[in-house]
């Protein structure tokens, strides 16, 4: 093997670290130590030649050369874990419990599923749908193997894409001009919640809080009823809704980061394993 030939097993810890956010998360990610990452980053950084990973005060952060090499070790594992999984012999089976907010279901879950179960048609797959905030705790506890959820901090799963945050509002009703603002909105701890007053109060825009609900069916009905404006992720927001912006007097909102979450309980189950691979490969492609 020439010195410089880039081992899957650099690759791995590279990725790891760089979507974990520091070399002590992204240890117990790839079943070995610190200082046994920050070895194999060592290794990929001589055989590259070029620095990859610089420590910032908080977390690492790529280097111009280590930015263009992400790309490229993320399409390598994917190629890897797909031959491996090819020349796999026998039958993929096992059940994995997975959960997904209802807002990222319809968009982001048909293809996901649709292109695990052309692979594993034996493994049964059960579904739960809930808020993000429901969901993360149920995962750390080991209910759920696996969720699609927005981060509710920086090292919170393997990070797949940004989702914005939109306002809307119904075309019949003018309700972007009442004084002060009424809105819809999520329970306490959602994100979207917490976006959505934070702009508002950062513009000191009045506004009152005339509906609750933890459902995104809820939350279109008071837009449509003319209860409210709300704040909704892109991909869940109807095409007949309008969506507002600073010409309506709102302010842009923070984007989610939405992140594949997965259970220390499930480690080692090939089931979670494959969908938890075909999730992340799919999203990140398609997104």
């Amino acid at each position: 093997m020439r010195a410089d030939d880039l081992q899957i097993d650099w690759l791995k810890c590279f990725v790891t670290v760089v979507d974990a956010g520091s070399l002590s998360a992204a240890a117990p990610e790839v079943s070995r130590s610190q200082s046994a990452v920050s070895m194999q980053l060592q290794k990929l950084e001589r055989a590259v030649g070029r620095p990859l990973l610089l420590r910032g005060p908080r977390r690492l952060e790529l280097t111009p050369d280590g930015q263009a090499l992400l790309g490229y070790a993320r399409r390598l594992l994917d190629l890897h874990a797909e031959a491996r999984a090819a020349l796999r012999p026998d039958t993929l089976m096992g059940r994995v419990h997975l959960g997904v907010p209802d807002d990222y279901a319809a968009r982001y879950l048909t293809p996901v599923l649709k292109r695990f179960a052309a692979r594993h048609a034996a493994v049964e797959i059960e579904l739960d749908c809930e808020q993000s905030t429901r969901l993360i705790p149920r995962v750390a506890r080991g209910e759920l193997d696996l969720a699609l959820v927005s981060r509710d901090h920086a090292q919170r799963g393997s990070l797949l894409f940004h989702e914005p945050l939109v306002w809307v509002g119904s075309p019949q009703f003018d309700v972007w001009r009442r004084d002060p603002l009424p809105i819809a909105v999520y329970e306490d701890s959602s994100l979207a919640r917490k976006h959505a007053l934070t702009t508002l109060s950062l513009q000191g825009r009045r506004h009152r809080v005339v509906y609750h609900s933890s459902s995104l069916a809820g939350q279109i009905a008071a837009v449509e009823s003319g209860l409210a404006v709300a704040v909704l992720t892109q991909c869940s927001a109807p095409p007949h809704l309008h969506v507002l912006g600073p010409e309506h007097g709102l302010g842009p909102l923070a984007p989610m980061a939405v992140a594949a979450y997965r259970s220390r309980a499930s480690r080692g189950s090939p089931a979670v394993d494959a969908l938890h691979r075909v999730l992340v490969q799919t999203l990140r492609q398609a997104v």
